[in-house]
């Protein structure tokens, strides 16, 4: 996958995350502008969400999804800010059940997934809500950890 298609993927991540018409409302843009910042047609393929747009986005989202995929290009790891944090997160404890059953649901749905030989693009989005929940469990969990070694 190229930069800009995985840019584009996360992208339409986020804008689904928050929801189209709440994401129009937020930002002022039209849900066809929306649209061609991740469209992946050869007449959008320079488009890209402005960062401030972004920054609006991941604000209203449950999940920073564009800054998360600049990171992953960089070979970056991200860590939440614990002032800034909304989770609902009660320790590690709770963490290590919570990131059990989201791995079974990953493995669930690969299960699912490949039972043909082939990874639709659908079951492949299935697959990485998942990872993202995943990643947002042990983003947790890391948070919760340095809370009990400070």
């Amino acid at each position: 996958m190229s930069t800009a298609s995985y840019l584009k993927k996360h992208s339409e991540a986020l804008v689904k995350d928050v929801g189209i018409e709440a994401a129009c409302e937020l930002t002022g843009k039209s849900k066809a502008t929306l649209g061609r910042y991740y469209s992946d047609s050869d007449e959008h393929f320079d488009r890209f969400m402005p960062i401030d747009v972004v920054a609006q986005l991941e604000a209203a989202a449950r999940f920073p999804h564009v800054t998360s995929a600049l990171a992953d290009l960089k070979g970056i790891t991200l860590s939440y800010d614990a002032e800034k944090h909304n989770g609902t997160s009660k320790g590690v404890n709770q963490d290590v059940v919570a990131l059990a059953q989201r791995f079974a649901m990953l493995m669930s749905e690969y299960n699912s997934a490949i039972s043909d030989g082939r990874i639709s693009v659908n079951e492949a989005k299935r697959m990485l809500r998942e990872t993202l929940a995943i990643q947002q469990v042990l983003l947790e969990m890391k948070l919760n950890l340095e809370d009990e070694v400070s």
